[in-house]
């Protein structure tokens, strides 16, 4: 099996979650990570499973998450599993009403993600994932390394 690890990352926790999944995936199959901005669309149908994440930014993937995501074509991922993830902070964590309510109407990147790859004929291999960062920049709650390793192979199995 071969699998892609597509990720954009601002301050380099997405970029560590994203490789973590890549090492979680390794033990079953063939895997590359690439950053969103290098990957041409076209590409990701040579793949069995391809995994796509990004940071929460404004309750959404960033904008070359966006870009490469609205770049599919209907049925190019058609026979390729899929999956999404994201890197986000702990509303809980952060104690904000506003920040709350506001997580709780537009979500996180993760969602968007894997519609958007489904929406492109891809099957979904997991539900969309989130990995916590305990501040704007990072750096990641412990143990969520792990849990991407983990997670990647699940996606593998």
């Amino acid at each position: 099996m071969k699998a892609l690890v597509v990720y954009e990352s601002y301050f380099g926790n997405t970029e560590k979650v994203a490789r973590a999944v890549a090492e979680g995936l390794a033990a079953h199959c063939e895997v590359s990570v690439q950053k969103a901005a290098e990957v041409r669309p076209e590409e990701l149908k040579n793949f069995d499973l391809v995994v796509v994440g990004s940071p929460t930014r404004a309750f959404r993937p960033t904008e070359g998450t966006q870009a490469l995501l609205k770049a599919l074509l209907a049925g190019l991922l058609k026979g390729v599993k899929v999956a999404g993830f994201d890197t986000r902070m702990d509303v809980k964590a952060v104690n904000n009403v506003i920040l709350t309510v506001f997580a709780g109407l537009f979500g996180y990147a993760a969602e968007p993600i894997g519609k958007a790859l489904v929406k492109a004929g891809g099957t979904q291999a997991d539900k969309p994932q989130g990995f916590i960062v305990l501040a704007s920049e990072g750096p990641l709650r412990e143990g969520e390394l792990e849990r991407a390793a983990a997670w990647g192979q699940k996606l593998a199995g």
